[in-house]
Protein backbone atom coordinates (compact mmCIF):
# COMPACT_ATOMS: atom_id res chain seq x y z
CA UNK A 1 0.00 0.00 0.00
CA UNK A 2 1.01 3.44 -0.68
CA UNK A 3 0.37 7.17 1.16
CA UNK A 4 0.30 10.11 -0.63
CA UNK A 5 0.55 13.34 1.57
CA UNK A 6 0.30 16.93 0.15
CA UNK A 7 1.38 20.24 1.43
CA UNK A 8 2.25 23.73 0.26
CA UNK A 9 -1.46 24.49 -0.34
CA UNK A 10 -3.26 27.81 0.79
CA UNK A 11 -4.38 31.75 0.24
CA UNK A 12 -2.18 33.68 -2.44
CA UNK A 13 -2.73 36.55 -4.63
CA UNK A 14 -2.88 36.83 -8.06
CA UNK A 15 0.16 36.48 -9.55
CA UNK A 16 1.98 34.99 -6.62
CA UNK A 17 3.95 31.70 -6.37
CA UNK A 18 3.48 28.84 -4.63
CA UNK A 19 4.81 25.35 -4.32
CA UNK A 20 3.38 22.07 -3.31
CA UNK A 21 4.61 18.84 -2.56
CA UNK A 22 3.75 15.35 -1.56
CA UNK A 23 5.67 12.75 0.01
CA UNK A 24 4.94 9.11 -1.20
CA UNK A 25 5.55 6.40 1.55
CA UNK A 26 5.07 2.38 1.66
CA UNK A 27 5.23 -0.52 -1.08
CA UNK A 28 6.92 1.78 -3.73
CA UNK A 29 7.66 0.37 -7.23
CA UNK A 30 11.37 1.32 -8.74
CA UNK A 31 9.42 3.17 -11.63
CA UNK A 32 6.79 4.98 -11.51
CA UNK A 33 5.04 8.11 -12.62
CA UNK A 34 3.84 10.71 -10.20
CA UNK A 35 1.90 13.79 -11.10
CA UNK A 36 -0.42 17.14 -9.56
CA UNK A 37 -4.35 16.81 -11.10
CA UNK A 38 -6.72 19.60 -9.88
CA UNK A 39 -10.49 19.99 -9.62
CA UNK A 40 -12.14 22.87 -9.14
CA UNK A 41 -16.04 22.92 -7.81
CA UNK A 42 -18.24 21.26 -10.44
CA UNK A 43 -15.51 20.69 -13.42
CA UNK A 44 -13.37 17.22 -13.82
CA UNK A 45 -10.27 16.62 -12.44
CA UNK A 46 -7.66 17.86 -14.81
CA UNK A 47 -4.08 16.63 -15.43
CA UNK A 48 -1.32 19.01 -14.70
CA UNK A 49 1.91 17.73 -15.16
CA UNK A 50 3.34 13.87 -14.54
CA UNK A 51 7.19 12.89 -14.18
CA UNK A 52 8.53 9.37 -14.03
CA UNK A 53 11.07 8.38 -11.94
CA UNK A 54 13.48 8.78 -14.79
CA UNK A 55 12.80 12.32 -14.73
CA UNK A 56 10.47 12.43 -18.06
CA UNK A 57 7.46 15.17 -17.79
CA UNK A 58 4.19 15.71 -19.86
CA UNK A 59 2.37 18.74 -18.67
CA UNK A 60 -1.08 19.68 -19.28
CA UNK A 61 -2.05 22.36 -22.16
CA UNK A 62 -3.39 24.80 -20.31
CA UNK A 63 -0.38 25.29 -17.93
CA UNK A 64 1.51 26.97 -20.72
CA UNK A 65 5.35 27.48 -18.79
CA UNK A 66 4.02 28.69 -15.48
CA UNK A 67 4.10 25.60 -13.38
CA UNK A 68 6.90 22.90 -13.09
CA UNK A 69 7.11 19.68 -11.63
CA UNK A 70 10.10 18.14 -10.13
CA UNK A 71 11.01 15.32 -8.20
CA UNK A 72 13.26 13.77 -5.17
CA UNK A 73 13.35 9.89 -5.70
CA UNK A 74 15.59 9.41 -2.73
CA UNK A 75 12.62 11.02 -0.55
CA UNK A 76 9.65 9.67 -2.80
CA UNK A 77 8.75 13.37 -2.98
CA UNK A 78 7.46 15.30 -6.11
CA UNK A 79 6.73 18.98 -6.71
CA UNK A 80 4.87 21.70 -7.96
CA UNK A 81 5.62 24.66 -8.30
CA UNK A 82 3.78 27.54 -9.77
CA UNK A 83 3.95 30.51 -10.94
CA UNK A 84 2.30 33.69 -12.42
CA UNK A 85 -1.16 32.10 -10.22
CA UNK A 86 -4.61 33.27 -11.40
CA UNK A 87 -7.88 33.16 -9.85
CA UNK A 88 -9.32 30.58 -12.33
CA UNK A 89 -6.43 28.12 -11.00
CA UNK A 90 -8.28 28.15 -7.59
CA UNK A 91 -8.77 23.87 -7.21
CA UNK A 92 -7.97 21.28 -5.16
CA UNK A 93 -5.03 19.64 -5.92
CA UNK A 94 -4.32 16.13 -5.77
CA UNK A 95 -1.27 14.27 -6.36
CA UNK A 96 -0.99 10.86 -7.79
CA UNK A 97 1.67 7.56 -7.86
CA UNK A 98 0.78 5.15 -10.79
CA UNK A 99 2.92 2.07 -10.56
CA UNK A 100 2.31 -1.42 -12.19
CA UNK A 101 -1.30 -1.48 -11.89
CA UNK A 102 -2.15 0.54 -8.89
CA UNK A 103 -2.97 3.98 -8.69
CA UNK A 104 -2.69 6.00 -5.64
CA UNK A 105 -4.06 9.76 -4.74
CA UNK A 106 -3.38 12.09 -2.08
CA UNK A 107 -6.47 13.67 0.09
CA UNK A 108 -5.56 16.95 -2.12
CA UNK A 109 -4.53 19.99 -0.95
CA UNK A 110 -6.87 23.37 -1.60
CA UNK A 111 -5.16 26.40 -3.53
CA UNK A 112 -7.00 29.40 -3.66
CA UNK A 113 -5.77 32.75 -5.71
CA UNK A 114 -7.65 36.07 -4.98
CA UNK A 115 -7.61 38.51 -7.97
Amino acid sequence: QVQLVESGGGLVQAGGSLRLACAASGSIAGFNIMGWYRQAPGKQRDLIATITSRGATNYGDFVKGRFTISRENAKNTVYLQMNSLKPEDTAVYYCNLAAGYSNYWGQGTQVTVSS
